[in-house]
């Protein structure tokens, strides 16, 4: 059940972004019911821990391959249970958690110590919804946007925040609340992702047909001399890879203007064949320092770490200012190449497969370059025959694009309603004191889950200590 009541009295606030809060609620400064915690330590023997955009503050070793050796962590800021540590460079894009773990954090983060017994979970939610986000936002002070991790929120401005907090019972039945809503949300984001995914497979397999045998079913195979592509129409060619493509063409430099502007595209922006969130635009001088390949119109890019995700993407726009990773490779066509037919090609079972099988690493498999460069790969010599398999392909996969497009539009239409949401709620804009919890409304940690993006878990180690 979704509580739509509003509260019978409620009292103004000085704040554009909460107009208003139910009168018996608190407005308290932040500094009264908070107090900051500096507490460094000595040896860095604790566990690092990283900040993720949707799953809060985790091990760092979970989510990252790189190690960072103890005497490298000293002077870390110690953070102990329902502690909140907050992102000051990212106050404004919900990088504010209630911490479950003991361990250490960047020295640059806050770590917040409870004064008084409320619910840490509440706050939690508080401090990421989009209100106190916007306050958030206008309060710090720098260079640059907001969201282009130039503006900082001093703790001084964060300590003199009025802040609506409502009674201890209240505040427990808002978390209650609102996991129970999650755990409804977490169900049906699962259910799009599972339709994407089927969706999806249907369309490799219209994809590795074609870019294995062709459309003529009459024109006699051969043998590739391929042991794991089989056989090929007999007029196709079998060349390595790098015959085929150009890698890696171009590069930004080192002495790049600081104040170049780019579209980013990294591994948590890539599925199979498309992107899956909008692309952060950021400056030179902010990026890091894997915001290498320059992209163009006609390359395909794929994952050469973590392979295990299939994170490939045929460049299909004007690109002027798109700049990979370097932890993909970049494929420019060479002459007699159709495009698209390429990215294609880069996307089939049969190729993919066997990047991921010649993978080196377990928890993060990587492949060289080089290795990358020489598989043979098996095409048509004519670029007209490439471009009619490009038509089939998309002809065909037209209405699973579709319906894949759409399971996506709605996911994203999900998560504005949680949003949305838990800002009424946490505001008291919704009353939810009422409300009793049915048999659905019990949830597992492992189906929540399904709140965090796709690419969450994924999102590639870049420059210091990994913080996102």
């Amino acid at each position: 059940m979704v509580a739509t009541s509003s509260y019978p009295n409620y009292q103004p606030v000085r704040s554009r972004w909460v107009p208003q809060v139910p009168e018996h609620w608190s407005l308290l400064r932040a500094k009264n019911f908070l107090r900051e915690i500096d507490d460094r330590t000595k040896t860095g023997e604790e566990m690092l821990l990283s900040m993720r955009q949707h799953r809060g503050l985790v091990p760092h070793n979970d989510v990252s391959v790189k190690r960072i050796a103890p005497e490298n962590l000293i002077g870390y800021k110690k953070a102990q249970p329902d502690e909140l540590v907050l992102n000051r460079m990212q106050a404004g894009n919900a990088m504010f958690f209630r911490n479950q773990l003991s361990g250490l954090v960047s020295p640059d983060y806050a770590v917040f110590r409870l004064l008084r017994d409320d619910n840490p979970e509440y706050l939690g939610h508080l401090f990421r919804s989009w209100p106190m986000r916007g306050l958030f936002r206008s309060e710090s002070k720098g260079l640059g946007t907001g969201t282009s991790g130039f503006l900082r929120l001093y703790s001084d401005r964060f300590a003199g925040l009025e802040i609506p907090v409502p009674p201890r019972p209240e505040q427990d039945q808002i978390v209650a609340y609102l996991r129970a809503q999650d755990a409804h949300i977490a169900r049906l984001i699962k259910a799009k992702r599972d339709l994407i995914a089927l969706l999806t497979e249907q369309k490799l397999r219209i994809i590795d047909h074609a870019v294995t045998r062709g459309l003529d079913a009459s024109v006699a195979l051969k043998p590739s001399g391929i042991e794991w592509l089989g056989e090929i129409p007999g007029h196709w060619v079998v060349k390595p890879l790098k015959r085929w493509v150009c890698l890696n063409a171009s590069a930004l430099g080192e002495k790049t203007d600081p104040d170049f502007e780019f579209r980013y595209v990294d591994i948590g922006s890539v599925k199979t064949g498309r992107l899956v969130k909008e692309l952060e635009r950021i400056r030179f001088e902010s990026a890091p320092s894997r915001a290498r390949r320059i992209l163009k119109r006609g390359d395909t890019i794929i994952s050469t770490v973590r392979t295990y995700l299939k994170a490939i993407w045929y460049v299909n726009e004007d690109a002027h200012d798109l700049i990979a990773s370097t932890g993909f490779a970049a494929l420019t066509p060479g002459s007699g190449v159709e495009p698209e037919y390429l990215g294609y090609v880069i996307q089939s079972s049969a190729f993919v497969d066997r990047v991921t099988a010649n993978s080196i690493g377990i928890a993060y498999p990587a492949i060289a370059e080089t290795v990358l460069g020489r598989f043979p790969v098996a095409m048509p010599s004519a670029i007209v025959e490439q471009q009619d398999i490009v038509s089939h392909i998309k002809s065909e996969g037209a209405p699973l694009d579709a319906a894949i497009e759409q399971a996506m539009n709605e996911i994203k239409l999900i998560r504005e309603y949680r949003d949305r949401l838990i800002a009424d709620v946490v505001t008291g804009q919704v009353d939810v004191r009422g409300w009793q919890p049915g048999p659905d409304d019990v949830v597992a940690d492992e189906e929540l889950a399904a709140l965090g993006d796709d690419q969450e878990d994924v999102a590639e180690e870049e420059d210091g200590n990994g913080e996102d």
